[in-house]
């Protein structure tokens, strides 16, 4: 049985949301093909022939992305059994299946996607018959032992994002995950909803094969995409351990929440031993008020804490934002700035932070916020999300302006700061002050520049 799984976008990455079902199916028996549709053509012989085509679905771009292709696809091969994996799978199960997919996982999906491969196998009428009752779970959060990651048939590494450095080298850069899910329910996270605060680990061997397998690649950099890196302290110390030991020149990236970071600080001169390039944190908001509604567990001040902690030892944070949602104002989006621009983050930030609108899916926790009711409207299936007005209709506007000026200034080939510039002068307009300058930075530390990933990171 063909089966033919595919990706539309990871911000980047060479998906890790096709290699590692792709080993757990060759292992069962199946012929596997991979299409990655962020640097491949959508293989019409490939669709043609599979009896199971499959939709990787990890984040909102994704899922919007795949909205069109499974609509081609449909076309192209009306008797294949369409499948759609991943985080937002289950969050959209009704509108996926409107179009035609009969078979939907989220959580850990490797063991359901064998599953369904077996009963479609055992099955003797067409798979183009109506699709049946699905037996498995549409979210499954059973502890799985994984299997190493299959890349065979993905695009080379150097197809995707790299890492640019300060003296202006880049790095190939490959990516794993060490777990999935997290055991915090911060209201606003896609996550929650699915995995409903509880996490699952890759095993300590897997990863290091994985990651061994892609340094032989050429890989010279790793990207943890664990929501969280420190939601399993131990397991996590003990991979980045064992892989500084495999290889001392081999740089990595995880993400950590603020929390964590002050919890676990004793691991940060670690994590800088061990070949930590910078850590991605998702601060959210410089605003209390919003952190608690968000849930985040963190403060202003804690972020600030963290910040000094990880300058002390040369540790690089990578802060990332909601920048605009219903509680903020004209004001408080030049305060939010500002504060950037004095704590010296400029560079820290891909411009893509400052333009970034509250998200709200199917199944958000944040629906349960009475603050929320005034500003919420009608689920837009076309969106995949709730719609929100501002009450301001200024902010609406200076948001859908700010989008548009960083993308178009990043295409261009500006810099970080440029680009803070443009948005502040943006801004400034907004308020009728057009000539209001940058405030000074406070002097006594030093400039740093910072490697970051070509692709940034975003939700």
């Amino acid at each position: 049985m063909n089966v033919l799984l595919i990706s539309t976008y990871e911000m980047g990455r060479q998906p890790f949301g096709l290699a590692s079902p792709a080993a757990w199916l060759r292992q069962a028996g199946a012929k596997v093909r991979t299409l990655d549709l962020s640097q491949q053509p959508l293989d019409e012989c490939a669709v043609s022939s599979a009896d199971i085509i499959a939709f990787y679905l990890p984040m909102h771009t994704a899922t919007r992305i795949a909205v069109r292709a499974i609509q081609r696809v449909r076309v192209l091969n009306t008797a294949a059994h369409l499948c759609c994996y991943g985080l937002y799978a289950p969050m959209n199960e009704a509108f996926l299946r409107s179009m035609g997919v009969q078979t939907v996982f989220g959580g850990e999906f490797e063991l359901p996607m064998v599953s369904l491969f077996e009963r479609l196998m055992a099955r003797t009428s067409s798979l183009s018959t109506a699709a049946l009752e699905q037996p498995e779970p549409l979210i499954s959060l059973a502890r799985q032992q994984f299997v190493v990651p299959d890349r065979n048939g993905l695009p080379p590494l150097e197809k995707y994002a790299s890492l640019s450095l300060p003296d202006g080298t880049s790095r190939t850069v490959g990516y794993t995950e060490a777990s999935r899910g997290c055991k915090y329910k911060c209201r606003h996270c896609p996550i929650v909803p699915v995995y409903g605060g509880q996490f699952r680990i890759v095993q300590p061997d897997i990863v290091l094969e994985d990651i061994r397998r892609q340094v032989e690649a050429g890989a010279r950099h790793i990207t943890f995409g664990d929501p969280d890196f420190f939601n399993g302290i131990k397991h996590a110390i003990h991979i980045v351990t064992a892989l500084h030991q495999m290889y001392p020149s081999l740089t990595y990236d995880v993400t950590i929440k603020v929390e964590h970071l002050l919890k676990h600080a004793r691991y940060l001169e670690l994590l800088k031993q061990t070949g930590c390039a910078f850590i991605t944190t998702a601060v959210e908001s410089f605003d209390d008020r919003v952190l608690m509604l968000f849930d985040k567990g963190h403060t202003s001040a804690d972020f600030h804490t963290v910040l000094q902690m990880a300058r002390k030892i040369g540790l690089i944070l990578v802060p990332t934002f909601v920048a605009f949602h219903p509680w903020m104002t004209l004001k408080s989006y030049e305060e939010f700035l500002e504060t950037i621009l004095l704590l010296d983050l400029v560079e820290n930030i891909a411009p893509v932070q400052l333009a970034i609108r509250l998200l709200i899916p199917s199944g958000s926790y944040l629906l349960g916020v009475p603050e929320l009711r005034p500003f919420i409207g009608p689920f837009d299936a076309g969106a995949l999300s709730y719609s929100w007005t501002h009450a301001d209709s200024h902010v609406d506007a200076l948001q859908r302006d700010l989008e548009g000026l960083v993308q178009d200034a990043a295409k261009s080939g500006a810099g970080r700061r440029t680009i803070f510039d443009l948005v502040w002068r943006r801004l400034q307009r907004e308020l009728g002050d057009p000539g209001k300058p940058l405030p000074a930075v406070p002097p006594g530390r030093p400039r740093v520049t910072i490697p970051y990933l070509e692709e940034p990171w975003y939700c």
